[in-house]
C-alpha cells in the first residue's frame, strides 16, 4: 500500500469511529483533531504535535487518543464536523488549518478548550478577548506570517534582482488570509517599486490554468500566500513554477522539501509542537482562560539549491549565510 493511501485510509478509519464506541472502549483522554486539509498534508505537522504531547508525558495510544477530523479541503465540511468533535468524550479540540476551521470550532462549544493555531491576530478575528487573557475557552498558537511579507518579497528581490513584476497568488476561499495578504503586499510594493500582479485560484485547475496563463503574461517572479489549501498543493506549485521557470517563494520550509525554490517563516512544525504542549498542560487540568496566546518567534529561511540552479539562478553569498538551511 502506498505511503497516501495508507493515511487515507487511517485517517477514514478515525473518521467513522463512532464517539460513543470510543468512550465504551476507553477511559483515556480523548483529544478531538479538527482540520481542513486532507490527511497527508500535515503528517510532518503532526509529529511535531505527538512530539509536544510527549513532553507534557501524553503519548497516543499509551495514555492518551486522538480522534481525526479532516475536512479534505471542503470548507463547508468543518461545522459539521466540528459538532462531532463536543460529544463525549472529547476534553480538548485542537483546530489546525486556517481560521475557518478556528471559527467553526468556536462556534461548536462554548465550554469545552480549544487549542487553535493560527497565522492570523486571533484576538482581531475575535477567537480570544486579548493574546495575555484569552478569557474563554480558545487559546493557542499564533504565527504571523502575513506579517512576514515585506522580508519575504526582500529576500525574493535578493534572490532574483532583476524581479520587477511578481505575480502574487492568494485563494479567495480564505477571505481572511487574502484580505490581510493583499495589505501587506500592496504596502510593501510601493516601498520597494514593484509591480504585482494578482491571481485569484481556488481550485487545483485553477493553479493548473494560472501558470498556463503565465506563458503569454510570464511574471518576474511569484510570491504564494501563506494559506492552507496551498499548502496542500505545495507539489503541484513548486513543480509548476519549475516547469515554467518562475522563481517563486514561499511561506513553509514544506515547500522547499518539494522543490520549491525558497521560503521564508514560521518554523509551523515547532508551532505544533507548542500545540502539543499547551494540549497536555489542559489535560492536566489547566484552563484556556488562563493560558496566554503563545506568539512564535522561531523564524527560518530555506533555499533549496538545487531549483535555483535548475532556474540558472546563482544564490548571493548574503543568502547562504543568513539561510538556516540549503538543500542540496
Amino acid at each position: 500500500m502506498r505511503r497516501r493511501d495508507f493515511i487515507t485510509v487511517m485517517g477514514t478509519a478515525a473518521t467513522s469511529w463512532p464517539l460513543a464506541a470510543l468512550a465504551q472502549q476507553t477511559e483515556k483522554p480523548v483529544i478531538g483533531f479538527l482540520d481542513g486539509r486532507f490527511p497527508d498534508a500535515i503528517a510532518n505537522r503532526l509529529r511535531g504535535f505527538h512530539r509536544g504531547l510527549r513532553e507534557t508525558g501524553y503519548v497516543e495510544g499509551e495514555n492518551v487518543t486522538v480522534l481525526y477530523r479532516y475536512a479534505e479541503n471542503q470548507v463547508d465540511r468543518l461545522p459539521a464536523l466540528a459538532a462531532e468533535l463536543t460529544r463525549p468524550p472529547i476534553a480538548v479540540i485542537v483546530a489546525s488549518g486556517g481560521p475557518n476551521t478556528v471559527s467553526a470550532a468556536k462556534k461548536a462549544t462554548p465550554t469545552i478548550p480549544v487549542v487553535f493555531l493560527s497565522a492570523e491576530d486571533p484576538a482581531r478575528l475575535g477567537f480570544v478577548a486579548s493574546l495575555a487573557h484569552p478569557g474563554g475557552n480558545l487559546t493557542g498558537i499564533n504565527f504571523f506570517n502575513r506579517e512576514l511579507v515585506s522580508k519575504q518579497l526582500g529576500f525574493l528581490r535578493e534572490l532574483v534582482p532583476s524581479a520587477n513584476r511578481i505575480a502574487v497568488l492568494v485563494n479567495p476561499a480564505y477571505a481572511i488570509v487574502t484580505e490581510t495578504t493583499l495589505r501587506e503586499v500592496e504596502a510593501t510594493a510601493q516601498l520597494k517599486g514593484l509591480k504585482i500582479q494578482v491571481v485569484r485560484v481556488s481550485t487545483s485547475r485553477e493553479i493548473d490554468a494560472a501558470f498556463a496563463a503565465f506563458e503569454s503574461d510570464r511574471p518576474d517572479a511569484l510570491f504564494v500566500a501563506g494559506d492552507p489549501f496551498f499548502n496542500s498543493r505545495r507539489l503541484q506549485l513548486s513543480l509548476l513554477a519549475m516547469r515554467h521557470a518562475v522563481p517563486a517563494i514561499y511561506s513553509g520550509r514544506e515547500y522547499a522539501e518539494v522543490g520549491g525554490l525558497i521560503t521564508y517563516g514560521s518554523d509551523i512544525t515547532d508551532a505544533y509542537r507548542q500545540a502539543g504542549i499547551y494540549v497536555g498542560r489542559i489535560l492536566k487540568g489547566a484552563k484556556p482562560e488562563d493560558m496566554p496566546v503563545v506568539q512564535t518567534d522561531k523564524l527560518e529561511l530555506i533555499i533549496n539549491a538545487q531549483t535555483a540552479r535548475a532556474l540558472g539562478l546563482a544564490v548571493p553569498q548574503s543568502l547562504l549565510v543568513a539561510a538556516d538551511e540549503v538543500i542540496e
